[in-house]
């Protein structure tokens, strides 16, 4: 079962449904500097936090998806990785931002020891971060979209039923914004 953390309100399930972003953390977010899950290794990507800015004004829920094999491995703990959530979350919000919930895999199939050391539902490209988040919030699978830097990334968006992009670095706002704008475009035509 993934780990999730910090929902800024679980009673929003009460609320409609509203669309999702999923986005993968290191790659994507931050840059990928292996194993990160101290606050000194993260480097934001390049319009990380504007991202996620432009979609809680958008109205959509916003949610972190990472598998963190680090932990199955020995090299740090899920506090440590809670801890570091914690304090993207502060970054964000001194933009204005905010992430509703993250989740993480400590799972690995082959490193580790039991209960890391385990063949899960949630290490992507399994979906089960994704459904999770799903079941906790009110989540509109229909314009719902995962951005991931990896091809298990996009397995487990698929396999959860949601839209997936490819990011391969640059202006990750520009990304999201372009996501939005053919949404739009999209729903126009209906």
């Amino acid at each position: 079962m993934p780990a999730a953390a910090m929902p800024d309100d679980p009673s929003q399930a009460q609320h409609s449904r509203r669309r999702a972003a999923f986005f993968d953390r290191d790659g994507v977010l931050n840059e990928d500097v292996g194993f990160a899950h101290r606050p000194d290794q993260i480097i934001w990507m390049p319009g990380a936090r504007e991202a996620v800015k432009r979609l809680n004004d958008a109205g959509f829920l916003v949610f972190v998806v990472t598998n963190q094999a680090g932990v199955a491995r020995g090299l740090y703990s899920e506090e440590h990785v809670r801890t570091l959530h914690r304090w993207m979350q502060q970054e964000l919000r001194a933009v204005r931002a905010h992430v509703d919930a993250f989740y993480h895999c400590p799972h690995h199939p082959e490193h580790g020891q039991p209960p890391y050391r385990a063949d899960c539902a949630c290490r992507k490209p399994e979906p089960g971060m994704l459904l999770q988040a799903m079941a906790e919030w009110p989540v509109e699978r229909k314009g719902s979209f995962l951005i991931g830097d990896r091809d298990t990334d996009l397995q487990a968006a698929q396999r959860a039923g949601i839209d997936a992009t490819l990011y391969r670095g640059g202006d990750l706002d520009a990304v999201v914004a372009g996501i939005l704008a053919r949404s739009m475009r999209g729903s126009e035509k209906r």
